[in-house]
Formats: structure tokens, C-alpha cells, sequence
């Protein structure tokens, strides 16, 4: 454990530390805070059985202190450290400006982490592609004989890894817009940035789509000139209100792009033959070929070309070649679950948003069985439905956009002329239920819900590792 992480534990002896929401990345940093002596009040609006009971039983041992339920954001006034949810974005939110006001800090694990890690940083954040593109990193780097430490919005704390984590180690975070919106204390930070590609999305949690895009911003504007940032060749960074958003115009690293459709001056691409080769300023070294890559879909060629550009010049083309002949995808990213009855089953329950859809959609190359709907975070499902018309022929809608996306594919042109059919339910199970009911032997099912679990689960991997569970039970 370095100087400075020592220094900001030995800090917080003596006084209070609240964390406002326990969720995936507040729960281990609550015990790390606790099992270092420091007092931990954990504040959420839900109870211990939603919080998880013996995640609770966990955090009483260690002397941490609940405020639970209606009233539990009264403990606030008296503590000296609040640490914030990352879904808990401050503009929305008025406690947060009343801590402000009364002089108390509020931060994130993100925030502490970034600037305590004595390691360099690979950051990666996007619209689409950021775990599987974050695990692929981390692989390559791991391969090659390096020290990861993989997390961030992928599902790991790493503020608890800080006393772990050396100068000679490698961090690997995937940050999400409600991360990076207030991470604006980063000084030479990360050392290289990726923004796999920017759509509109998150519209209903961020005040505006110029909210949006300026958060993800924040992943680049805070290096310096000799480190790393890549940008997708064939995204269109420019969305939003105001043109300045092009984030090309904001690099202020040097600058590698990568693609799929053409050529890049510096930086991982495809050509039409399907060969991924590495573009170094004139210089071009063969990696693999498409083929090579056994998880399906161009949107996974895609993210390799993200991968190969970040880790370059740290990974030896031959290492690469071989991650992707033997990495078998990401949980939750069109997973292979099991074939029962000759009919096959995937989870691809990470695909909240139209454009994830689509590609997973694409990826199969025929006509398949989906389960789709979820919670609501106004995205505009329209895009999506020519390839539901395509590739779909069963559409089981259930959860709380079931309707919104009903009347999506229902008002579209090209429906009546389609074959698709169309079936709701209330619940997970059901829709499973009547997919499996209607499906015949060489059929594929795919959870495919293009909209966040919230409706019905505490996360998209709570939803998917309940269809699992749900896929894994038949027969038994």
C-alpha cells in the first residue's frame, strides 16, 4: 500500500463516512472503509432484503451502521464523507447541494479511485461495447504477463483493490456516463482512453442529450499530450446540441482510431478479405482475420479492432490472435445458455438499447424466437424494427415497454407484408414460457429485451441469470 492510499485512510479515522445507495460498487467499499476502522454508515431507500441479508449480516459485523426505508437520508447532516451511487446523478438529486452547502464532501469510489491508483489506467467507455471491449484489454494484457486489475461499471469495485494495486500494474475500467459525469478532478488521467461510439441513449436519466455526450467527454479532456486516446473511424461523435461535441476536436492525447468499413492512418482496422491488421502511420502488421474471432457478430470484429488499437505496442500480435481463437464472450452478451429439445438458448440480457438489438440480431444471420421489453429509458425503438421484421419470426414482448415496442413494430410499414408473430406477458417467466411452447427443434431463443431490468430485476444480470436459472430448470 502506497503513501497516499495510507494517508487517505488514516484520514478518515475519527470520522463518519456514509454511502448513499449500496449497490454493486458502494457494498465492498463500505466493508473495505469498515474493515479499516473507519466508522460506515450504509443509507439506502430499499431494505435489507433487497440489499441482500447476508451481504447485511456482512456489513453489521464489521460495526457498520444502517439507514434504511423512508427516512434514511436524516443520517446525512452528521457525517463528514458522503460517497454517492453512481446512478445517483447530483443535478437530480437536492441532497447532494444541501451536503455541499453544509461543507461535507460528496464523492464516488470512481472519483477515489482515479485519483489514488498508482497504476496506469486503460479507460473505456461508449454507448455499446464497453464490456466486452474492457475484458478483451484485460485478457490481452493478462496474456501477455501483466498485473490486471479489471472493473468499474463492468461489476467490481476497485477503490477496495487500492492497497493491492502497484506502480508496475495495469487498471482496466469501464466508465459509464453517470460515472464520468462528475469526474472532473482527473489531472493526466486516464492513460488511454477509448470511446468505443456515441448514440443517443440514457435520455431518461440525463437532463439532456448534451449531458450526456459532455460526460463521456470527461474521459478525454483531462490528458496530456503523450497519452493515448482512441475514437471509432466510423462513429459520428457529433451528436447532440452543440457542434463542439465532435469529440476529435477535444483530444488533447495522441490520437488512434479504429474500423470496421475502411482504413485508418493509425490504429486497428478490417479489410474486405476480413484481415484485422494494425495500422501503424504507413506501417501495417497482420493480426488475425475475422474468422479467427469465434464469439459471433461484426459488432464483436468491432470491438476487437477497440481492443488491438489500446493494447498495442503492450501485446504481441500472436497473443492477440490466440484471445480471440479461445474467448468465448462476456455473461450476458449473446451467451450460449443450452440446447433443450434441439432448440437453442442465448442470454443476451446486456442488450438494453435498440442499437445492441440490432446487433445481436444480426449476428445469428436467420430468423429467431426474441424476448424483448423491459423498463423504459425513452429510447427510440423504431430503429430497431426492420431487423425485427427480418430476423425475428416469434416476438414475445413482456415488461413495461411491451406496448411501446408493440406499437413500434405494429406502425411500421413493412408489418403487414411481414410473417412475424407477435405474443405478450406479464413476467420473464411467462414470455419464456410461450417461447418455448411455440419453438420446434433448430429454433433459437434469445433473451434480447433492448430496455433496462428495472421493471421486474435489480439489474440486466439479475435478469439474465434468472432466465438461466429458468432455461437450466426445464427437463427437471
Amino acid at each position: 500500500m502506497n503513501k497516499e492510499i495510507k494517508e487517505f485512510l488514516e484520514g478518515l479515522k475519527g470520522k463518519r463516512v456514509a454511502f448513499v445507495g449500496m449497490g454493486v460498487a458502494n457494498v465492498p467499499c463500505a466493508k473495505w472503509l469498515a474493515e479499516n476502522g473507519v466508522s460506515v454508515y450504509a443509507c439506502d431507500g430499499k431494505d435489507k432484503e433487497f440489499i441482500g441479508k447476508e451481504i447485511c449480516r456482512e456489513l453489521e459485523a464489521l460495526g457498520v451502521h444502517f439507514s434504511l426505508g423512508e427516512n434514511y437520508l436524516d443520517v446525512l447532516p452528521q457525517m463528514d464523507l458522503v460517497f454517492r451511487s453512481h446512478g445517483i446523478l447530483p443535478f437530480q438529486n437536492k441532497w447532494i447541494g444541501e451536503c455541499i452547502e453544509r461543507g461535507q464532501r460528496v464523492t464516488t469510489e470512481m472519483e477515489v479511485f482515479f485519483r489514488l491508483c498508482p497504476a496506469k489506467i486503460i479507460a473505456v467507455t461508449g454507448s455499446n461495447g464497453k464490456t466486452t471491449t474492457t475484458t478483451l484489454i484485460s485478457k490481452m494484457l493478462e496474456a501477455e504477463g501483466n498485473t490486471v486489475f479489471l472493473g468499474g461499471n463492468i461489476g467490481k469495485a476497485l477503490m477496495p483493490e487500492l492497497e493491492h494495486i502497484t506502480e508496475n500494474d495495469i487498471a482496466v475500467v469501464e466508465l459509464s456516463s453517470f460515472q464520468l459525469l462528475t469526474m472532473g478532478n482527473m489531472v493526466d488521467k486516464p492513460d488511454v482512453a477509448v470511446v468505443t461510439n456515441i448514440e443517443s441513449t440514457h435520455l431518461d436519466h440525463h437532463i439532456s442529450l448534451d449531458e450526456y455526450v459532455d460526460a463521456k467527454r470527461n474521459i478525454l479532456i483531462y490528458q496530456s499530450s503523450n497519452q493515448k486516446t482512441i475514437l471509432n473511424a466510423d462513429c459520428d461523435y457529433s451528436i447532440g446540441g452543440r457542434v463542439y461535441h465532435d469529440m476529435r476536436f477535444d483530444v488533447r492525447g495522441k490520437l488512434s482510431e479504429f474500423s470496421i468499413r475502411h482504413t485508418v492512418k493509425n490504429g486497428a482496422y478490417m479489410k474486405e478479405n476480413g484481415d484485422i491488421v494494425y495500422n501503424d502511420n504507413g506501417t501495417e502488421t497482420l493480426v488475425m482475420n475475422k474468422n479467427d474471432i469465434v464469439i459471433p457478430g461484426m459488432h464483436n470484429v468491432e470491438n476487437y479492432c477497440t481492443a488491438i488499437t489500446a493494447v498495442w505496442g503492450m501485446v504481441k500480435p500472436e497473443t492477440i490472435k490466440k484471445i480471440a481463437q479461445t474467448f468465448g464472450g462476456v455473461e450476458h452478451r449473446i451467451e450460449f445458455v443450452r440446447e433443450f429439445n434441439g432448440v437453442k438458448y442465448y442470454n443476451d440480457s446486456i442488450a438494453t438499447s435498440p442499437s445492441r438489438v440490432i446487433s445481436g440480431l444480426k449476428a445469428f444471420h436467420r430468423e429467431i424466437i426474441m424476448i424483448c421489453g423491459g423498463s423504459d429509458k425513452g429510447n427510440d425503438f423504431g430503429v430497431m424494427v426492420p431487423y425485427i421484421l427480418k430476423y425475428v419470426k416469434l416476438l414475445v414482448l413482456n415488461g413495461a415497454t411491451a406496448d411501446r415496442i408493440y406499437d413500434a413494430v405494429t406502425n411500421d410499414k413493412n408489418y403487414e407484408n411481414s410473417d412475424i408473430k407477435i405474443m405478450k406477458a406479464e413476467t420473464l417467466e411467462e414470455a419464456l414460457k410461450i417461447a418455448k411452447d411455440c419453438a420446434e427443434s433448430g429454433d433459437i431463443v434469445s433473451l434480447c429485451p433492448a430496455c433496462p431490468a428495472f421493471d421486474q430485476f435489480k439489474t440486466f444480470e439479475y435478469r439474465g441469470r434468472k432466465f438461466k436459472e429458468l432455461v437450466n430448470g426445464f427437463g427437471k
